[in-house]
C-alpha cells in the first residue's frame, strides 16, 4: 500500500470500517511509514479529545432563567387570554424532555461506537499477531517469568495464571496497544489454536458478555473485574471461550 491510498483510509481505520484485508494491510504500512504513522496517531488523539473533552451539558443557570421567565410569561397571558396555561408549560415541558432524553441517546450512542471501535481494534491485534509471527515478546510457560517480564512496561499488573492441566495452557504474553494505549496480551493455548487475552484498565466499566461475539471469525468474550477489562479472543468453539473465561473469572 501506497502512503496516497493510505492516507485516505486512516480515518477509515481508526473509525473501525475497514474490512479485515484493508485494515491488516494499513496496519502494515503503519509500521513502515513515519508520515502516515503522525497522521493516524493525529486522528487517534482527536478522537480521544473529542470523547474525553465533549461534556454532558445540563442546562445552564442562565437558561433555567429564561424557562422560568417563560413560565411566568405564559402564566400573565393566560390572565388575558383563553388559551390554557397547560399548552405553554406542556411546552416548556416537551422541550426539556426532549433535550434530556437527546442527550442521553447520544452519550449511548458515542458509548456504543466505542465499544464496537475496541472491539475492531482488538480482531485487528489478534489478526496482526498471527499474520505477523509476532504472538508473544516473551516466551515461557511459566507464569512467574511472564508477569516480571511486564514490570516497567505497564502502570498495572496483570493477572497471570496457567491453565494447562485443564487445557488451555499459558505459552507468553506481549505489549499489545488498544485506543492509543499499552495493553497486557496474554497469550494461551487450546489444542493448535492461540487464545489472546487482552488485559487492561478502562476509565468506566464495560458490560460483561454474557456470550461470545462473533466478528470476522473469531469468538470474543469482555468481562470486567477487580478494575480491570479482560477480553479473550480466537477461532475456538464460543463455548471453549466460555470455559476459558470461567477458569479466568475464578
Amino acid at each position: 500500500m501506497r502512503c496516497t491510498e493510505a492516507k485516505t483510509l486512516i480515518e477509515s481505520h481508526v473509525d473501525g470500517e475497514l474490512d479485515l484485508v484493508r485494515n491488516v494491510e494499513i496496519e502494515q504500512h503503519l509500521g513502515d511509514c513515519p508520515t502516515c504513522t503522525s497522521m493516524h496517531q493525529d486522528a487517534l488523539d482527536l478522537r480521544s479529545k473529542i470523547r474525553e473533552e465533549v461534556s454532558y451539558f445540563r442546562a445552564s443557570p442562565d437558561l433555567q432563567q429564561r424557562v422560568r421567565a417563560l413560565t411566568r410569561q405564559k402564566i400573565t397571558e393566560k390572565r388575558r387570554s383563553s388559551v390554557p396555561i397547560w399548552t405553554w408549560s406542556g411546552a416548556v415541558a416537551a422541550v426539556v424532555l426532549f433535550a434530556v432524553i437527546t442527550a442521553g441517546l447520544v452519550r449511548r450512542e458515542a458509548k456504543s461506537s466505542r465499544d464496537q471501535m475496541i472491539t475492531q481494534e482488538i480482531v485487528a491485534d489478534h489478526v496482526r499477531s498471527l499474520m505477523a509471527n509476532h504472538l508473544t515478546d516473551v516466551t515461557s510457560t511459566d507464569q512467574h517469568t511472564v508477569k516480571p517480564w511486564f514490570h516497567g512496561k505497564l502502570d498495572f499488573a496483570p493477572p497471570v495464571d496457567d491453565f494447562a492441566a485443564e487445557g488451555f495452557p499459558l505459552i507468553g504474553g506481549r505489549l499489545d496497544y488498544l485506543d492509543g494505549h499499552p495493553v497486557a496480551a496474554l497469550v494461551y493455548q487450546r489444542r493448535l489454536h492461540p487464545i489472546n487475552l487482552f488485559v487492561w484498565i478502562a476509565p468506566e466499566k464495560y458490560a460483561d458478555k454474557t456470550a461470545p461475539q462473533t466478528r470476522q471469525g473469531y469468538n470474543i468474550l469482555t468481562w470486567a473485574r477487580d478494575g480491570m477489562t479482560y477480553c479473550a479472543i480466537s477461532d475456538i468453539a464460543a463455548d471453549e471461550v466460555l470455559t476459558f473465561a470461567a477458569l479466568l473469572q475464578k
